[in-house]
């Protein structure tokens, strides 16, 4: 198989293979990934996008979420701060609950947000529940979530975790096909040693990366 698309490791290996495609890891960042040749057209991609519920008036929603939002506020200074939600989706719901409790939060979306201007200024703390795993280029979206955190600034990260080969062999999370990206305690240790981040794991889930330059 090609070259990791994340660390850019010269060689992956096969890990899994189901009825609809191919899984690959890097020994290098122990990233997982769907097979390049299955991915959906970005048309595809959106018509999955679009059944998506998500809505600010929804407490299941907002409970969801607040496994990330809570924790990082604990962590950041009082308002106001700035902020990105990045991968905001078709019912932008995180930024509003942190711009609830007073920082400035703008939102980018490929498909429902896309202002290339917001992602050309940094900020206190960029946000990203649920849209890693949707990356097909994660080297190049990594690298835009890091350079736009401000040093000792918050990336958080919501996504289910990676373990073993015997549970993806069984994980429901694999089976979306806008879910090509599969990261591991392993991958989020590998990158905040190489990028100069502090990383804390927050329940099974949430990601909170410090970035200390």
């Amino acid at each position: 198989m090609s070259a990791c698309p994340l660390c850019h490791h010269a060689s992956t290996a096969t890990y899994a293979q189901d009825r609809l495609r191919a899984y690959f890891q890097c020994p290098k960042c122990q990233l997982i990934f769907a097979d390049p040749a299955a991915k959906l057209t970005p048309e595809q991609e959106l018509a999955v996008y679009q059944q998506h519920e998500n809505n600010p008036e929804d407490q299941g929603y907002r409970r969801f979420l607040n496994r990330l939002a809570a924790p990082l506020a604990e962590r950041l200074a009082s308002p106001p701060l700035s902020g990105l939600d990045f991968g905001s989706g078709p019912g932008p719901t995180l930024s509003v609950m942190l711009s609830e409790i007073g920082y400035n939060v703008a939102i980018y979306d490929p498909y429902f947000a896309n202002e290339p201007a917001v992602l050309a200024q940094r900020y206190d703390f960029v946000t990203c529940t649920e849209a890693i795993e949707h990356f097909n280029t994660p080297a190049k979206e990594w690298g835009q979530l890091v350079s736009m955190v401000k040093p000792g600034g918050w990336l958080g990260i919501m996504t289910k975790l990676a373990t073993s080969a015997d549970e993806f062999a069984r994980w429901h999370y694999k089976n979306d096909p806008t879910h090509v990206s599969f990261f591991s305690r392993e991958t989020f240790r590998f990158l905040a040693q190489r990028d100069e981040l502090e990383v804390e794991f927050v329940g099974n889930d949430v990601i909170l990366l410090r970035k200390t330059q």
